[in-house]
């Protein structure tokens, strides 16, 4: 069955694809939760106008990504931990906390969501955090933690 896809479906499409699944997933799941409609020739013009849309609202929020990448980017951000005296935390950074630093000292408003970090942050020092905006917009923050 050919159905025009109302909000993005992981593994199917993303709004406004006309694409086709399997007449029991569209009729089950995907049309009475309203997350599709059924094609036909008139909802060709409205499947467009929500590409349209998609396209405009990701062309702004990758344009809003690469402007909080260069303001951060050139930054360090410093966070105060408590620590012993070899320079271990009690305990680690928390994503929170280096959001809520980099809110404070650049006035950029970051989701802890975006903040990509591999390993605990758990030693005094200079430590590098993946920051992914946006499928197109990754950096890397530099974070400077002191005890």
């Amino acid at each position: 069955m050919k159905i025009v896809l109302r909000t993005d479906i992981e593994g199917i499409g993303k709004r406004g694809d006309l694409v086709e699944v399997s007449d029991g997933h569209a009729r089950n799941y995907l049309l009475p939760s309203g997350r599709a409609i059924g094609a036909t020739r008139h909802i060709a013009t409205q499947a467009t106008a929500m590409r349209h849309a998609r396209d405009i609202a990701n062309q702004h929020a990758r344009e809003e990504a690469e402007s909080m990448a260069r303001q951060l980017v050139p930054v360090v951000i410093t966070v105060n931990a408590r620590a012993g005296k070899a320079g271990r935390l009690f305990g680690s950074v928390t994503p929170a906390e280096i959001v809520a630093a980099v809110e404070a000292q650049t006035s950029v408003v970051l989701d802890r969501h975006k903040l990509v970090i591999h390993e605990p942050i758990r030693s005094v020092g200079t430590h590098e955090v993946g920051v992914h905006l946006h499928p197109e917009v990754e950096f890397v923050l530099t974070v400077e933690v002191v005890g």
